[in-house]
C-alpha cells in the first residue's frame, strides 16, 4: 500500500470519529429544538417566551405556556437579548440621566425605574450630567449610540431646547423629578407643596421668611417657590417681607444663603429650603451663629430624605420611588404608542422639631 494511503486512512477516520463526537454531544437548547419537542410550531414558542409578564396567554392556552416554560427551565434554556433585539429592533434596555447619582433623592428615583424595569424583563443603564447641557447631551447621544429604546431623564432645564430636540427625532422619552412643557413627567405636585410649607409657617406665627431656591433652571425651584409665595401673597405677605436666595440644593448651598440672609438688615422668622440637604447646611450654619432653630428662625425642608429624620427636620415629603417607578412605565407606554399624561404626585408635610 503507496505511503499516502496509510497517512490518509487514520485522518479520515478521525474526523469521522470526531465528527460522532459532536453530533452526541448536548447542544444548548434553542427555540427550534423545544418547540420539537413540544409539537409546537418555532413562532408559538417564541412569543410565549418573549411575550411581557401576564401577556403569554394571548398565543396559547394555560396549559400550552406552562409546558413550554417548564420545558425550557428543564432545558437550560436562556433567552438571547441580542437576538431578540433584532427581531423586535429593541434592545430592552432604557437609559436614565440624572444630575448625580450620589443625590439621595436622584439615587431614589433611580432605584424605583430600576425595580420597575426589572419586573418588565428590561435593563436600565444610568448616567449623570451634573446638570451641565453639554454634558447632558453628549452622555446622550452615548446612550443612543448603545441603542437604547428610550431615555428618563431627571435633570431637565426648563429653558433648554434640547429635550425639544430628541422629541423632534422621534427618541421616546420622559421626565421624573422635574417637568418642562410639552413631554410626559411624573413630578412631585410641587406648587402644593411649596404651600403646605408656607401654610404651616403661617400657623407657627410667623411673618418674615426667607426662601433657599435652588437653581432657576429646575422646575422644582420654579414650583415650590411659587406655591410658598402663593399662599403668603393671599395673607398679604410680599415684597421686602420675603427674600429668596438661588444657591443650590446641597448642604453648601444652605450655608451660602445663611450667610446671605443674617448678613441682611432684618433676619427672617423662617427658612423654607426646596431641598432638605439645603435645609440641613442651613440649619448647621446658624447654630454656629447662635442661632436657635426653631425659636428664632424656623426651618423647613423638601423631599423627607432619611437624613431629615435623623435630624427632625420638618419637611415636604415626596413621593420618590413612585416617581421612578411610573415614570418608567410611562415610558414604555410611549414605546407601544399609547397616548399618555403627565403626572403630579401629592406632597406630605411632616412635621418634626424644626419649625
Amino acid at each position: 500500500m503507496p505511503f499516502t494511503q496509510h497517512l490518509i486512512k487514520p485522518v479520515a477516520f478521525f474526523a469521522a470519529e470526531n465528527r460522532s463526537f459532536t453530533m452526541n454531544a448536548t447542544e444548548p437548547a434553542t427555540l427550534k429544538t423545544l418547540a420539537g419537542e413540544l409539537g409546537l410550531n418555532v413562532s408559538t414558542v417564541s412569543r410565549i417566551i418573549n411575550a411581557e409578564p401576564g401577556t403569554d396567554s394571548k398565543w396559547a392556552s394555560p396549559e400550552t405556556i406552562r409546558r413550554v416554560h417548564e420545558l425550557a427551565s428543564a432545558r437550560g434554556y436562556t433567552r438571547n437579548p441580542h437576538a431578540a433585539s433584532l427581531r423586535t429592533s429593541r434592545s430592552d434596555l432604557i437609559g436614565v440621566i440624572v444630575p448625580r447619582l450620589q443625590d439621595y433623592v436622584l439615587a431614589t428615583i433611580y432605584e424605583g425605574i430600576d425595580a420597575a424595569a426589572e419586573t418588565r424583563g428590561r435593563m436600565t443603564v444610568v448616567a449623570n450630567s451634573l446638570d451641565d447641557p453639554t454634558r447632558q447631551r453628549s452622555r446622550t447621544e452615548s446612550l443612543l449610540a448603545r441603542r437604547v429604546d428610550g431615555l428618563i431623564f431627571g435633570d431637565a432645564h426648563i429653558d433648554s431646547p434640547f429635550l425639544d430636540q430628541l422629541a423632534a427625532r422621534g427618541v421616546p422619552l420622559t421626565l421624573v423629578s422635574r417637568r418642562k412643557a410639552g413631554h410626559v413627567s411624573v413630578t412631585c405636585d410641587d406648587v402644593t407643596g411649596g404651600r403646605l410649607a408656607a401654610s404651616h409657617f403661617l400657623s407657627t406665627g410667623r411673618r418674615r421668611f426667607a426662601v433657599i431656591a435652588g437653581a432657576r433652571y429646575a422646575s422644582t425651584t420654579v414650583d415650590r417657590v411659587a406655591g410658598f409665595l402663593d399662599v403668603l401673597e393671599e395673607h398679604g405677605i410680599g415684597g421686602s417681607d420675603v427674600d429668596v436666595y438661588y444657591t443650590g440644593f446641597d448642604a453648601p448651598a444652605g450655608q451660602r444663603a445663611v450667610a446671605e440672609l443674617m448678613a441682611a438688615p432684618v433676619r427672617p422668622e423662617a427658612v423654607f429650603a426646596v431641598n432638605d440637604f439645603a435645609a440641613i447646611g442651613a440649619i448647621g450654619a446658624l447654630q454656629k451663629l447662635g442661632v436657635v432653630v426653631p425659636e428664632d428662625i424656623a426651618v423647613v425642608g423638601y423631599n423627607d430624605t432619611p437624613i431629615a429624620e435623623a435630624v427632625s427636620l420638618t419637611t415636604v415629603r415626596s413621593p420618590m420611588v413612585e416617581m421612578g417607578r411610573l415614570g418608567f412605565d410611562k415610558l414604555l407606554l410611549l414605546l407601544d404608542k399609547e397616548v399618555v399624561e403627565s403626572e403630579r404626585l401629592p406632597p406630605e408635610l411632616i412635621v418634626r422639631s424644626t419649625a
